[in-house]
């Protein structure tokens, strides 16, 4: 048995629970500090249950941003005696890489309760790749993108009206969430006929850098009866990282491999198969990326993802993606799992699914997929 504060972690016999969480507003305009930003959503969860911040030991901060000793500093604005306290970056899945942190916290006994927040403004470092050299003159995401779309494209025949279909869906999707920062409905006409970007990449297939923030309150077994009554538990985690540089991403650029290889791990430890999911949030960075994950997440077969788009048996996105609600880079990961939590335990408020079942799915990439983080969320 090992002592954290006052309590007791039993780490290998432990389940580890979901037992709150909230996103922030997300806004295209910086109107706040990074810790301010980051601060929104830690208070919404403690306006509803103020105890909570009490049982908190351990922060894991999770940005993008180069601000220094950011997770102890939050600590002190928040009012919180934290044991541990850490920053966490890893691009654009830094948010589940800040989850599977916390959840191994707990799991070895270190901590019983975390909080983890994760925050980003839009001005950050981490929307441009600066540091590899392998891109050349095109260190911008889209240029990316528009490899994997032409490769699709071009071994599948999947079609840009296909691959506008998901900004529409997600955009209809983000229309219900409050903290969305694009609520009004687009046409796959307003896709097509958007600025073009980079061939076939336009406007509307992007996702939007911004502000924003999100949090996830996770705790042991043995305590989830003093948060909830409806914990939302973290089942499978699958991490897999191929490399920094786009040059090691991989031969088939219509498949992110270190999607697919995080995804069977994580179905391998929850036990489940794609076919039980439910729910599932997806990585939309681009209207491609999300047709790529259909199949990386074997939801469908390799080279129908364009079809997938108009499936209706599980639900996709349900927040609006990050098409929908916008990509503060650091939050984005934990904003997916907080949503997942909050449809699966049935407190979604308008954008609740009827009858969404009890399987879960995130998926968060990074860097043009050369690393992917999945989760697997059962209520």
């Amino acid at each position: 048995m090992i002592q954290s504060n006052n309590h007791c972690c039993w780490p290998h016999l432990s389940e580890i629970a979901i037992v709150s969480s909230k996103s922030g507003k997300f806004r295209k305009d910086p109107r706040a500090s990074l810790l301010e930003i980051a601060c929104e959503p830690c208070l919404s969860i403690f306006k509803e249950s103020p105890h909570f911040r009490n049982r908190i030991n351990c922060i894991l901060f999770s940005t993008t941003s180069n601000l220094q000793y950011g997770s102890t500093i939050l600590c002190e604005y928040l009012g919180i005696r934290s044991t541990v306290s850490q920053t966490i970056e890893n691009l654009c899945n830094s948010g589940t890489n800040a989850i599977i942190s916390g959840y191994s916290f707990i799991k070895a006994g270190l901590c019983d309760t975390v909080l983890v927040v994760g925050a980003d403004r839009r001005d950050t470092d981490g929307k441009r790749l600066k540091w590899d050299i392998t891109r050349g003159q095109f260190p911008f995401p889209v240029h990316w993108a528009a490899l994997f779309a032409k490769a699709h494209m071009r071994k599948y025949h999947t079609t840009e009206e296909q691959m506008a279909m998901v900004a529409v869906k997600n955009r209809e999707k983000a229309m219900k969430n409050p903290n969305a920062i694009f609520t009004s409905k687009i046409t796959i006409h307003d896709v097509l006929e958007s600025k073009k970007i980079v061939e076939p990449i336009k406007m509307l297939d992007c996702s939007y850098v911004c502000e924003g923030a999100a949090a996830v309150l996770m705790t042991n077994e043995e305590n989830v009866k003093k948060f909830t009554d409806n914990p939302v538990w973290i089942k499978g985690i699958g991490i897999h990282a191929e490399s920094a540089s786009f040059a090691r991403i991989g031969e088939d650029l219509c498949s992110m491999n270190s999607a697919k290889i995080a995804a069977k791990k994580a179905y391998e430890m929850a036990n489940v198969k794609p076919n039980e999911i439910n729910i599932v949030e997806l990585h939309d960075a681009f209207t491609i990326m999300e047709i790529m994950a259909y199949e990386d997440l074997s939801l469908t077969r390799k080279g129908e993802g364009g079809k997938f788009v108009f499936q209706d048996e599980i639900s996709i996105n349900p927040r609006g993606g990050l098409l929908g609600s916008g990509h503060p880079i650091g939050a984005t990961g934990v904003a997916q799992v907080a949503e997942v939590a909050e449809q699966l335990s049935g407190n979604a408020g308008k954008r609740q699914i009827k009858n969404c079942g009890h399987v879960g799915v995130v998926h968060n990439l990074a860097a043009a997929g050369s690393s992917a983080a999945v989760l697997v969320l059962k209520s």
